[in-house]
């Protein structure tokens, strides 16, 4: 994947923006990152903080960017950003609706200056609805679509807070996909670009394939009730002897069979697919009797060759230190800290991992945009830009 001829002006922070331009910009385009000429992005100040004193979230996920630092809300800052936009294939933003007008970088103005540009808008609500206007943060989002009332482990207990930003990182995902994807139709059509709306909201919504049956009966799902929310004793989580975690997912019945005999229960062979609750509870406490004969990375070690769809739960430390993501080449080591890379194996430029200061290449990429010195000083000066 190349995208090196590709420029993207970025007017995002903190996660979600920032994960999707981090995607592009490990397949080699060109991210500006286009901060405030106060604080910047407010990921560089959130904690924890790194060694060198900048939001470890920020160094995770502006590897390799510039960073120009603009005041939108002058008239030196919008020209100076104008002038990016000259060389720009994308620009991406994730501010409330209405904020991008007010500023005068909305997407009509800057189609007019470069109709070849790929607009994405990437909020919590979207541009459109009742909602798109109010403030949120992901476990909103979560909340909103549904996701957060399936994490129950029934009707009777409390929600639980996802340990990932699941809509921050699907809506960085799913944007990144939709730019790309806006990319290859520009080149494929005469040239123009497009506008593109992702509401973060709306694409953990979309995460509800699964539940599509019951989203739409009168019957709505309801958590631990479904075959993928722990209704099924063969698709289930189960305690080990050291108070750890396997998972087992033996959905088909080959995997059923080869879990059965692995365990030397071919007596659980015909239990498989059991709809009867009484039936589906007494084997699934057979099931927690058996995994808390041993501890989980010997159930993990016993099922090393068998084809059978178990597993060990594992913190994010020990994730990132298997040998499995490591053999994926998913951990980007050097002089710089750790980081979890582009998450596919294929052919991707040299990464940079250099971070950005906070308006480091303002001077350079103004040059570039044919500004002389006295006119950048003039700009400082004014306070237009950093």
């Amino acid at each position: 994947m190349q995208l090196d001829s590709i420029r993207v002006l970025d007017l995002t922070r903190l996660l979600p923006g920032p994960y999707a331009t981090q995607l592009l910009c490990d397949a080699g385009a060109d991210v500006i990152k286009i901060e405030d000429t106060d604080s910047g992005d407010y990921a560089r100040s959130m904690p924890p903080m790194t060694t060198r004193g900048v939001g470890s979230l920020f160094d995770a996920v502006n590897r390799g960017k510039k960073s120009v630092g603009l005041d939108l809300k002058t008239d030196g800052g919008r020209e100076a950003f104008y002038r990016l936009l000259n060389d720009a294939d994308v620009v991406i933003e994730s501010f409330r609706p209405g904020v991008t007008e007010r500023l005068g970088i909305e997407y009509e103005t800057v189609y007019e200056q470069n109709p070849s540009i790929v607009y994405c808008s990437l909020s919590g609500y979207g541009q459109t609805g009742p909602l798109a206007e109010q403030a949120g943060h992901d476990l909103n989002y979560v909340g909103r679509a549904g996701l957060l009332d399936m994490t129950r482990g029934d009707e009777n207990s409390t929600p639980v807070v996802p340990g990932y930003q699941v809509a921050d990182m699907g809506g960085g995902l799913f944007a990144a996909f939709a730019i790309v994807g806006a990319l290859c139709s520009r080149e494929l059509s005469d040239g123009t670009g497009e506008y593109i709306d992702v509401g973060m909201t709306d694409v953990v919504l979309s995460f509800a394939q699964s539940l599509t049956a019951g989203v739409f009966s009168e019957e709505s799902p309801r958590p631990s009730e479904t075959p993928l929310t722990g209704e099924l004793p063969w698709y289930d989580i189960y305690e080990t002897a050291d108070g750890k975690y396997v998972t087992l997912a033996a959905l088909e019945p080959q995997f059923w069979g080869a879990f059965c005999r692995a365990i030397d229960r071919k007596d659980l062979c015909d239990k498989h697919m059991i709809s009867g609750p009484a039936e589906r509870q007494v084997l699934r406490e057979e099931l927690e009797a058996v995994f808390c004969e041993r501890t989980r990375e010997e159930w993990v070690k016993a099922f090393d060759d068998v084809d059978a769809t178990v597993d060990g739960v594992y913190t994010p430390s020990e994730a990132v230190e298997s040998t499995q993501c490591r053999a994926r080449g998913l951990i980007q080591d050097g002089d710089a800290p750790p980081r979890i890379g582009f998450p596919a194996v294929c052919d991707l430029p040299a990464s940079d991992e250099s971070i950005p200061d906070h308006g480091e290449h303002t001077e350079e990429l103004l040059r570039a945009a044919n500004y002389d010195a006295a006119a950048i000083e003039r700009l400082r000066e004014t306070g237009a830009v950093t």
